[in-house]
């Protein structure tokens, strides 16, 4: 064991919320998605997770893209590079509360 302390990078506190986090994870994973099924994943309520949608959208971790289905509307939620980049300096900052190299 080392005697150097450990240094803890910061935590993305736009990442570290847990809704924000499914979000980015699922977009990841899927390249883009209908707020139906973010909303089914997540397990979320359409108010809240319009609320943390509009958050990563502000920040530029997603795009959003409101259209219509007929008369219904449909909001597609993907993810951005800098989304993906944000979500990688996320990961590695929470490596160093792990100790994982």
């Amino acid at each position: 064991m080392s005697d150097q302390p450990r240094t803890f990078q910061p935590l993305d506190p736009l990442l570290h919320a847990e809704l924000r986090l499914a979000v980015v994870s699922l977009l990841i994973s899927v390249g883009e998605a209908e707020f139906p099924y973010i909303k089914e994943k997540t397990g979320a309520t359409a108010g809240n997770l319009s609320v943390q949608i509009d958050k990563l959208s502000a920040a530029g971790y997603i795009e959003v893209e409101k259209t219509f289905k007929g008369k219904k509307p449909c909001t597609r939620c993907r993810i951005t590079p800098t989304g993906l980049k944000a979500f990688e300096a996320y990961v590695d900052a929470l490596k160093t509360y792990l100790e994982v190299k």
